[in-house]
């Protein structure tokens, strides 16, 4: 499965459990909203008083499922950050294409916005007789 295959399959969705590690090392997951860009980076909203968001600035790493029905799923993992600047205007047009609400979210106070790079990724299909998985890391995400 190619970069852009991976990039495809997660396009075609809206939404992800996101997970982080609380501050006492306990896992926590919530559904988040997302989009990703060609370089396969996940990027989503979230309120400042979230658990995720203090879990994701004490440790960024991060990880998501994408795409639970039809017996096919993207696990994902990587680490996250808060782009600044023209990165986040950027990104927030991607957002705001999908989510047209997330205009008006924009303007509540504490909104806050966070984009994962991938550091591993597997897509998994049980739908035929021989299920099919393919997991790529590091320098193969990079180079498609």
């Amino acid at each position: 499965m190619t970069r852009s295959e991976f990039h495809e399959f997660i396009r075609r969705h809206k939404y992800a459990v996101e997970a982080s590690t609380s501050s006492v090392q306990a896992p926590q997951a919530a559904v988040v909203g997302i989009v990703v860009t060609e370089e396969l980076e996940i990027f989503f909203d979230t309120l400042a008083s979230a658990r995720k968001c203090d879990n994701l600035r004490r440790d960024p790493r991060i990880a998501f499922v994408i795409g639970w029905d039809e017996e096919q799923t993207v696990q994902y993992e990587g680490v996250a950050d808060e782009p600044r600047g023209a990165e986040l205007a950027h990104l927030k047009e991607l957002y705001f294409a999908k989510f047209p609400d997330g205009r008006e979210r924009e303007r509540w106070p504490g909104i806050t916005y966070f984009r994962a790079r991938p550091s591993w990724i597997r897509y998994s299909d049980f739908r035929g007789a021989e299920p099919r998985v393919v997991e790529r890391t590091g320098d193969e995400l990079a180079h498609g």
